[in-house]
């Protein structure tokens, strides 16, 4: 029998045991081994079995590394045959998570007990795939149609409370989890209870609604975003109502196996595993001390500084929010309990939980009060002058060992390190707003920059709920340096021919959460207007931003003045087009002698695409990103580039490197050399037949 699995009898109570550190995934020998132990209970004398997990949690799903190659014997249908089909109950003793196949093998079984913090849950969507082990039949035969559609769907755990009540946990534990899971076991055993499996309980057709299949369809597929693996999942669902359950498990395996083929899914894993990776830096020692954080402060309490006072403030970290007077200081508090307001009125968090993190945010206006903070971030506006008079504060005020961190999105942070003795203990971090929602963090290691700081920051990043890439300093960093091709030919596209929402819908369609025009208009017109104003130079390039300036200029800032390039509702802020807007890029065309045409969704997504690629192959040349698929966790993290097409580095790969070289020089000849010249990284792996993440192998 395999090490992994073990089995064992209390009494008249077999106990299988799972040992599969660290998770306890479903390899081929926790397979091989369930099943031996399953065949061996069945001669034995005992009267019942539980199924239990040594360890911090309970089987947390199949081992991903086993998609995409050759099927090992046993197969997890195989397993969970064996289990439904025992002779004598099963009961799963589920604590930590049961996950994906983890959760089917539960569900195998003929009765469920957990322990109160356990979660349970099909998160397969998440990897671009579905339950490919009964999970989509047993499920709704469980919860009903509705409720698995939406577990399924959401990819989301269910606390085991929840779980509970919705009948899918029959018992919940408190103690020892195996101790009770045998109670309950031998208190099944003595009332004769039944073999409950799930595959005996039919669906009615006539509970369904009519109409049900194809309205979820439609809204699953109107948020996928590139993603088809919600749409099978409907169609599992569909069988799971109108066929026999083996004709229905049978069409599960079918679709699942053609997304686990699909590019779509192969995009997901990638970025799965490519979080995992981007939290690892080169050259940095897995030994590598790191300092105690035990203190945070944030200096500027808008809507960025409270953001990251929250972020804090949520993990347990006492944090002190610094501002310029009292009457900052409360605005910013305001700020931040109107936040916590809304995720209680979501009912995603209690008005307890609330008061207990706003115990941890203290407010202060004098330096001195952060004196003993373990890392101080600086938050405030994007001002090169005022960054470094406040670094030079921070010097003379904090404890000798404080981490001192920059937020911002493109300024030089190693200009800023210059600003105090301690360069070494100064490093970029760059959130994304709102902070306190969005995932990524990018962690800018500057020229001297010590390695124990970066260590720590990169872990702090994680306590936090952040995902985290690392960055060299350059102008823009990561994300905003490729982001600057991406908005020009946006821009250029209105001059040529394009209406905004042409430009929208399309990359919409193509899986963007938002078109470039439209991201504009949300966070303020404004906003890249000064930013270019303040790194003007001569020569540059007047058209790509012309409608913009005249847009600013005229009052029209985006959603916050109620029109930019849109009009928007004044109440639900719909945008809607405006033909003024629509004139003055027709009268701006002209001005710049540039004729109007018509213009392919396919051009659209190429000119705005492959400066991203071309970008990136720089960024690589430099340095400046460790990894090609650091490069794609920045951008579907944090611009919400489709995760179904992998982040732009992996998409450029799908496309085929020369295939998007080749385009490039294209568009050279069309448009010129400025703003089209390839990188020589992409011409070198166009011209070998390479791709990015054979150069990451190479660079590993």
């Amino acid at each position: 029998m395999s090490q992994a699995v073990s089995y064992s009898k209390q009494g008249k109570i077999g106990i299988i045991s799972v040992n599969n550190p660290p998770v306890n995934a479903l390899a081929q020998r926790v397979r091989e081994g369930l099943l031996n132990a399953v065949g061996q209970a069945q001669k034995d004398k005992s009267e019942a079995i539980v199924l239990c997990c040594e360890g911090r949690t309970f089987i947390a799903g199949a081992d991903i590394t086993e998609f995409g190659k050759p099927p090992k014997e046993p197969g997890l249908q195989e397993v969970l045959s064996a289990i439904e089909n025992s002779s004598k109950p099963v009961i799963a003793a589920i604590h930590g998570t049961a996950l994906g196949g983890g959760f089917e093998v539960a569900l195998a079984c003929h009765y469920r007990c957990a322990i109160a913090s356990a979660k349970v849950g099909l998160p397969e969507v998440k990897l671009g795939l579905l339950p490919g082990a009964g999970g989509t039949q047993r499920l709704p035969r469980l919860a009903g149609v509705k409720a698995a559609l939406d577990i399924i769907v959401s990819g989301n755990p269910v606390p085991a409370k929840k779980a509970h009540d919705m009948g899918l946990v029959n018992e919940i534990i408190e103690g020892d989890l195996v101790e009770g899971a045998i109670g309950y076991a031998r208190d099944l055993v003595a009332s004769g209870a039944p073999l409950k499996r799930i595959r005996d309980i039919n669906i009615d057709p006539a509970t369904i609604e009519p109409g049900f299949f194809e309205q979820a369809r439609k809204r699953v597929n109107a948020r996928a975003r590139g993603q088809i693996a919600p749409d099978r999942i409907v169609s599992c669902l569909e069988a799971a109502v109108n066929l026999p359950f083996d004709q229905a498990l049978k069409r599960e395996r079918e679709l699942f196996v053609e997304l686990v083929t699909s590019t779509e899914s192969a995009a997901m894993r990638h970025i799965f595993f490519s979080e995992r990776l981007a939290a690892k830096i080169k050259g940095l020692p897995r030994e590598t001390p790191t300092r105690e954080i035990k203190q945070a402060a944030i200096i500027g309490g808008g809507t960025m500084g409270g953001g990251i006072a929250m972020c804090f403030a949520n993990v347990g970290i006492p944090v002190v929010l610094l501002e310029v007077n009292e009457e900052a200081l409360d605005r910013g508090l305001k700020i931040i309990r109107k936040n916590y307001g809304i995720t209680v009125k979501r009912g995603k968090l209690r008005e307890d939980d609330v008061k207990q993190r706003m115990g941890l945010i203290t407010g202060a206006t004098d330096y001195a009060d952060i004196a003993g903070a373990d890392i101080v971030i600086e938050a405030v506006f994007e001002n090169l002058d005022l960054k470094k008079e406040i670094f030079a504060k921070l010097d003379k005020t904090c404890k000798a060992g404080a981490i001192l961190a920059t937020n911002t999105s493109y300024q030089d942070v190693d200009a800023i390190a210059a600003a105090t003795s301690r360069p070494q203990d100064v490093l970029g971090t760059h959130f994304f707003s709102p902070a306190n929602v969005m995932r990524l963090l990018e962690v800018v290691r500057g020229e001297k920059t010590a390695d124990d700081v970066l260590a720590t920051t990169m872990g702090l990043g994680k306590r936090i709920g952040k995902v985290c890439a690392l960055s060299g300093v350059c102008y823009g960093f990561i994300g905003n340096r490729m982001l600057t091709g991406y908005g020009r030919e946006a821009q250029l596209l209105l001059l040529e021919g394009c209406t905004p929402q042409q430009v929208d819908s399309t990359l919409e369609k193509f899986g963007m959460a938002m078109g470039p025009v439209a991201m504009g208009d949300l966070a303020g017109l404004d906003v890249g207007y000064k930013a270019r104003q303040s790194r003007k130079t001569e020569g540059d390039d007047p058209r790509p931003y012309a409608v913009s300036t005249r847009l600013v200029e005229s009052g029209r800032l985006g959603q916050k003045t109620g029109a930019g390039y849109y009009k928007y509702d004044s109440e639900t802020r719909a945008r809607d087009s405006d033909p003024e807007v629509e004139a003055m890029i027709r009268e701006e065309a002209e001005k710049f002698g540039i004729e109007q045409r018509e213009i392919s969704e396919e051009e659209i997504i190429a000119r705005c695409m492959y400066p991203l690629v071309n970008e990136g192959a720089k960024i690589l040349e430099e340095g400046i990103a460790q990894r090609a698929s650091d490069i794609d966790i920045v951008y579907v993290y944090g611009y919400a580039f489709p995760a179904a097409k992998g982040g732009p580095m992996f998409y450029a790969d799908q496309v085929g490197l020369k295939n998007v070289y080749e385009q490039i020089l294209e568009f050279q000849d069309r448009h010129g050399e400025k703003n089209w010249q390839p990188a020589n990284l992409l011409r070198e792996l166009a011209e070998s037949g390479g791709s990015f993440a054979a150069w990451d192998k190479q660079q590993a």
